[in-house]
């Protein structure tokens, strides 16, 4: 597993990669402060839809502050996903250093 800053992950979809973004926050979070292109599955509920994730495909984690999202990156390698990133700094760094758009809380 791997870390990346916000600045990197701006750079990366820029360039037009375009790996799959799962945010992991709760619905309520989401709705409060979205992140641009990224799936909804709430941490507690990974176990249960990792069917719905591709295993070989590069995979960002998402959460609000990059705690949540390390430890669902980690989770996912354990199980099998070959490239997994974890944001750090999370939606909260995403919103004060790229997109000022998407709300603080």
């Amino acid at each position: 597993m791997r870390n990346i800053s916000v600045a990197q992950l701006d750079a990366m979809l820029k360039e037009g990669r375009t790996p799959a973004l799962v945010d992991v926050r709760e619905e309520w979070e989401i709705r409060l402060a979205p992140f641009p292109g990224a799936t909804s599955i709430p941490m507690g509920q990974i176990p249960s839809r990792l069917p719905e994730l591709n295993k070989t495909q590069e995979t960002v984690v998402v959460c609000h502050h990059g705690i949540r999202s390390w430890r669902v990156a980690k989770f996912l390698e354990s199980e099998g996903f070959a490239d997994v990133i974890n944001l750090a700094g999370g939606i909260d760094a995403w919103s004060k250093e790229i997109d000022p758009s998407v709300p603080l809380y």
